[in-house]
């Protein structure tokens, strides 16, 4: 215990620890990722300290790293993570010390790390039939599936969806999810491997990336082509992205793994059929705490039922997160991807 001053010059007692972070102080490539130790306090009001037990890992942390997302720095990164929650702050009530938690947060959540001090808003009870590294690996992505299906474009029954990075830690819970609701699901994958996982995990066809997309998406659907497609990949899959869709079709695209969207003059738009394009964000669609319970629910559902299998592809230790990355990058991986501290 270390004393410490309050504000009205009274003398109080906090609780310090030494914990172990990844830390950016200049953007750039993987390895301006630094192993650090850190000192955490005690949380404040609306805040609580979680030691992590594993943590997911997401593309979009790379957007952070590089650059391509501002942050302020110096930080750290990640928004994802389970473990348990060791304080809780004045005004938190809906966790306690000892509970086993999962979170998906925006940034600077800094998630990458062996504990944590956080807005308690964003921490989910987990049920006794979700382990740790279960949760670490589909909170996240498992809300980001959500929005996509439920809210962003509510699939309906008898929907032909393209999906591209369909054996990705998105796509596999996207897919069995879209397949769930009835819909017809045609994923893009980049190898032979990926391809029979993505067959495994809701998708009815899969096409290979470096084939005639538009040709065989046209072809599976008698001509008309897709009302939606799911496109994290970005500036190489853009136009061939709209030429799947059929007139008055959405393009959602929620990722830049091969570079951003920097330019799409509206009346491709026009001559394609009157299309529409969205760039979502999870923030948007989970505001409050309400909404946080309501997409949760039906995520933690889905798994607990067995309607969603949740794969685990690759493991690294926190150390080597740099590791983790250059995997992400280069599309080695499979699945999800967790840090394990």
């Amino acid at each position: 215990m270390v004393p410490a001053w309050t504000a009205d010059g009274l003398l109080e007692r906090t609780t310090k620890a030494l914990t172990r972070a990844i830390r950016i102080n200049e953007f750039g490539g993987p390895e301006k990722l630094e192993l650090i130790k850190i000192e955490l306090g005690d949380p404040g009001p609306g805040q609580a300290r979680v030691d992590h037990t594993a943590i997911g890992i997401n593309f979009i942390d790379t957007y952070f790293r590089s650059g391509l997302y501002p942050i302020t720095l110096p930080s750290g990164l990640g928004g994802e993570a389970a473990g348990t929650v060791v304080a809780v702050g004045e005004g938190v009530e809906h966790v306690v010390p000892g509970d086993r938690v999962a979170y998906a947060a925006p940034p600077p959540a800094q998630s990458y790390s062996e504990s944590c001090v956080m807005d308690a808003k964003w921490l989910l009870k987990l049920p006794e039939d979700i382990a740790d590294d279960t949760a670490a690996a589909m909170t996240l992505k498992g809300l980001t599936a959500w929005y996509l299906l439920r809210r962003s474009y509510e699939v309906q029954p008898g929907d032909w969806v393209l999906l591209y990075a369909a054996a990705g830690g998105v796509g596999l819970i996207a897919g069995q999810w879209a397949k769930h609701l009835g819909a017809r699901v045609i994923g893009v994958v980049s190898t032979e491997e990926k391809r029979q996982l993505a067959l495994d995990h809701g998708c009815e066809h899969v096409l290979l990336a470096d084939n005639d997309i538009v040709g065989e998406v046209r072809e599976l659907t008698n001509g008309n082509g897709v009302p939606v497609v799911y496109d994290p990949v970005g500036k190489d899959t853009l136009y061939t992205s709209l030429d799947c869709l059929r007139p008055r079709g959405l393009l959602i695209s929620f990722g830049n793994a091969s570079g951003a969207v920097d330019c799409l003059p509206l009346l491709e738009l026009a001559k394609r059929g009157s299309l529409y394009v969205t760039r979502p964000v999870l923030w948007n669609y989970i505001t409050n705490r309400e909404e946080l319970e309501q997409a949760s629910r039906e995520l933690f559902e889905l798994v607990s039922n067995g309607r969603l299998r949740i794969e685990i592809g690759q493991r690294f230790a926190l150390a080597d997160a740099a590791d983790a990355h250059r995997a992400l990058e280069a599309r080695r991986t499979k699945g999800s991807t967790i840090l394990v501290p």
